[in-house]
């Protein structure tokens, strides 16, 4: 391509750009007045509003966030066909709502990512343009469907190397513009199990991940909407790293959380020493757990005598050993097989009981009488406080909070169960991290609590008649100038009023949406594992060599990544002694106050 023709290009391009940030600009503007409205409507259902808001609020953001980058890249077809790639779809609403700007996760958009000279996927040639701001500073070709792949005129990898090169900023950017074909394979995979994926420092797999959860909010929207997209990170400083990747790509409905934060209301306070880590992270521990419930699952050193109304019944050890067993062979929970326990020793205490009230005037053949006498007793024994306390100690209704904690705290409750000594701790309620996956496990071993189901019927209740009050409030304000007043429902939900009446704790949606026990992590079995090729996008040449070197000493038989991009300045070090390390750092701030890029210093 001649220069003037690229100029001449270059121009067009510009031209369709713009076209399309107009088009943004009035999307944009409707989609706001709309959201306006809505907050000011009346009509229908709360419920009906909420929701219109909320989705008003979302294309909103989405719109707001496709600002940067809109259009990066281009598809033409050997038939003339050209398509405009971005972050969103934008339609002609005048012509049939032909595709103006296609998503760069929508199928036909694949080709921008995995053709090449000898696999053009149908097309004749890809562009990329670099953009700064809404403008198309330049642009670069790559003609497909030969094998040197390349227009003459074209600048090869212009954009990925632009890309690798940038000066990194506070966080993680998207990458969405310079998608490998291997990136673009794993993103799009149609696995719908667990998958890993695997590769070294600087290949790119936690943006390859981000996008695939992107990619998924696209494809499976509804589904994905629906049960809810948690995004689990080693700790607080990585999350705030990456947590505006998905925000770039338009998905806000993710949440982010440390492992720390998946227990509602569990703060991480304390840190284990490397043997018990060791131990917690083995799968030895889950024996542990199991041991640590079947010791609270308790038969009595002495019998217990039980004062009822009419006769006093004797709960013994054969009696609990025949519950236990009865209990134990059901397959349920800890929790749930206290009702089989309770239900087999009341049954045991009441035969007992009728044996003797009825010795000498009561028949089974008087069926009637029996029963009769059958549920007097039940019910006494329901009420009998002495009765529900013997159960308590034998079988108690346990959170993993408590088991834990007891188990973690008490030497002998450790020792019945089998584990570790490095395990034990002062205080069994000072949590780690480590801790997190075996209160989860507790959750499926131990079941839920009743209490629990209750609570949520009663949020439920409580909801609903926070609907009610607002309804009646913003019809009470129907006659008010909409311009002048704010309306309940401008202010809050309905849920949100009912949380105002009840008791809170200061869990977030991470930990409210893990207190949902409908749902549980089970046991993962991997069944597709993608490996990353052992390219690497972040780490130039000159300091992997040096990484690389420590790789071969420590690591001899791992092969280092392989650097896609030289920077131009060899690593140096300089050694001073501890006197000297504060004037060393801030005469090394100064000479670099003045360069691109972020200069760290890591303490011991």
């Amino acid at each position: 391509m001649s220069i003037r023709g690229y100029e001449d290009e270059l121009r067009s391009e510009r031209s369709c750009v713009a076209g399309l940030y107009a088009r943004l600009d009035a999307e944009r503007a409707e989609a706001k007045a709309r959201y306006a409205a809505a907050l000011r409507g009346s009509g229908g259902t709360l419920v009906d509003r909420e929701v219109e808001v909320r989705t008003l609020a979302r294309e909103v953001q989405r719109l707001n966030v496709a600002e940067g980058g809109l259009c990066f890249g281009r598809l033409d077809t050997p038939t003339g066909e050209v398509s405009y790639i971005g972050r969103i779809g934008m339609f002609d609403r005048t012509n049939e709502y032909e595709p103006l700007l296609l998503d760069w996760r929508a199928p036909a958009a694949r080709p921008f990512y995995v053709a090449t000279g000898s696999h053009p996927e149908g097309m004749r040639r890809r562009r990329q343009f670099h953009t700064r701001g809404r403008e198309v500073v330049e642009f670069t070709d790559e003609v497909l469907g030969r094998p040197d792949g390349r227009d003459r005129g074209g600048r090869g990898d212009a954009a990925l190397l632009a890309a690798v090169n940038a000066p990194r900023g506070q966080g993680m950017r998207d990458i969405v513009a310079t998608i490998q074909a291997e990136q673009d394979a794993i993103i799009r995979l149609d696995h719908p199990g667990v998958l890993v994926i695997e590769g070294g420092p600087g290949t790119g797999k936690t943006a390859v991940a981000l996008h695939r959860v992107a990619y998924l909010l696209y494809t499976q929207r509804e589904r994905m909407q629906r049960h809810g997209v948690l995004v689990v990170g080693p700790n607080p400083t990585f999350l705030d790293h990456i947590a505006h990747v998905l925000p770039s790509l338009g998905e806000t409905n993710v949440v982010f959380a440390t492992t720390g934060d998946l227990v509602p209301g569990l703060h991480v306070t304390a840190e284990d020493t490397a043997e018990a880590a060791r131990s917690k992270g083995s799968v030895a521990i889950l024996e542990v757990l199991t041991a640590a419930i079947a010791d609270r699952q308790r038969l009595p050193q002495d019998p217990v005598l039980v004062e009822l109304t009419d006769v006093t019944v004797r709960l013994d050890a054969e009696i609990a050993r025949w519950a236990r067993d009865e209990a134990g062979a059901s397959g349920l929970p800890h929790n749930q097989d206290r009702a089989v326990f309770t239900d087999v020793v009341t049954w045991a205490l009441t035969e007992r009981a009728i044996a003797r009230i009825g010795r000498g005037w009561l028949s089974r053949d008087d069926r009637a009488a029996w029963e009769n006498l059958r549920e007097d007793l039940r019910g006494e024994l329901a009420e009998n406080d002495v009765f529900t306390r013997v159960l308590d100690d034998l079988w108690p209704v346990l959170t993993p909070e408590t088991l834990l904690s007891e188990l973690f705290s008490s030497p002998a409750r450790l020792r019945a169960a089998g584990g570790d000594d490095a395990l034990l701790r002062e205080h069994g309620d000072a949590w780690t991290v480590s801790d997190v996956p075996l209160l989860d496990e507790l959750v499926d071993l131990l079941g839920t609590v009743d209490t629990v189901d209750a609570a949520e019927s009663e949020r439920k209740r409580e909801t609903a008649y926070a609907a009610g009050v607002l309804d009646l409030m913003t019809n009470r304000e129907d006659h008010m100038d909409d311009e002048d007043h704010l309306f309940a429902t401008d202010l809050l939900y309905a849920e949100e009023l009912a949380d105002r009446f009840v008791e809170r704790d200061a869990r977030d949606l991470a930990e409210r949406a893990a207190a949902d026990r409908d749902w549980t992590y089970g046991h993962v079995v991997v069944d597709e594992a993608q490996e990353l090729s052992e390219m690497d996008w972040r780490t130039p040449t000159e300091i992997m060599t040096v990484a690389a070197a420590l790789l071969a000493e420590f690591s001899p038989d791992t092969t280092p990544p392989e650097s896609v991009r030289a920077c131009g300045v060899a690593p140096w070090s300089r050694h001073v002694g501890d006197d000297d390390i504060a004037s060393a750092i801030e005469e090394f701030v100064r000479d670099e106050s003045g360069r691109e890029g972020t200069s760290v210093v890591i303490g011991p």
